[in-house]
C-alpha cells in the first residue's frame, strides 16, 4: 500500500493537455472505477489519508472534468438484448454529420456513436433483441436516413475485455 503526501502534486505532465494529477488521485480513480460506491472513509483508510482529503480530491477531479459522474451498469443480455453489433456509417458529405447524429440519437438501440476517421464517418454500437430486429433497425431506421450513403454491420460474438482506463 502506498503512503501518500496530500500536498505533493506530480511535477511532470505526460502531455500538455493532460491534467495535473498525482499518484493519490490515480489511486482514487482506480478504486472508484472498481467500486464507485466505496465510501470516502474506506478510501482514506486504504490510502492512509483522511476521508476529507479523499472528498477534496474527488471534488477537484469533478470540477476539472476528470470524473464526470457515477453510473449504473446493466447487462444487456439479461434484459433480452442478445445481439450486440457495430455499424460503420458512411455519410454522403462530412457536413451531414450533425443532422445524421441528431437522427441517430432518436434511435434507442444506438447506445454509442463516434465521429471517426478512416473507412467510416460514424461508428455506432447497437443492442437489439434479435437478428430480425437488427434487420428491421437497419432497413427502416438507419439506412432510411437520407444523408447516409452506406452502412457496414459487424456483429459481436463476445466482449471478453470490458474495462475502464486504468491509471
Amino acid at each position: 500500500m502506498k503512503n501518500h503526501r496530500i500536498d505533493k502534486m506530480a511535477k511532470n505532465k505526460e502531455s500538455s493537455s493532460s491534467p495535473l494529477i498525482d499518484d493519490l488521485d490515480k489511486d482514487i480513480i482506480n478504486a472508484l472505477v472498481i467500486d464507485a460506491r466505496i465510501s470516502y472513509a474506506e478510501l482514506g483508510k486504504k490510502f492512509k489519508v483522511s476521508p476529507a482529503t479523499i472528498h477534496v480530491r474527488v471534488e477537484k477531479m469533478k470540477r476539472s472534468g476528470i470524473i464526470t459522474g457515477h453510473k449504473l451498469t446493466v447487462e444487456p443480455k439479461k434484459l433480452g438484448y442478445g445481439v450486440c453489433c457495430f455499424i460503420g456509417i458512411t455519410l454522403k458529405s462530412a457536413g451531414d454529420y450533425p443532422e445524421v447524429l441528431s437522427q441517430l440519437e432518436k434511435i434507442d438501440e444506438v447506445v454509442e456513436a463516434y465521429y471517426t476517421t478512416g473507412a467510416y464517418s460514424v461508428f455506432t454500437k447497437i443492442y437489439c433483441r434479435s437478428i430480425d430486429e437488427l434487420h428491421w433497425l437497419l432497413v427502416d431506421k438507419i439506412q432510411s436516413i437520407e444523408k447516409i450513403r452506406a452502412t457496414d454491420t459487424i456483429i459481436s460474438l463476445q466482449n471478453p475485455i470490458h474495462r475502464s482506463i486504468s491509471l
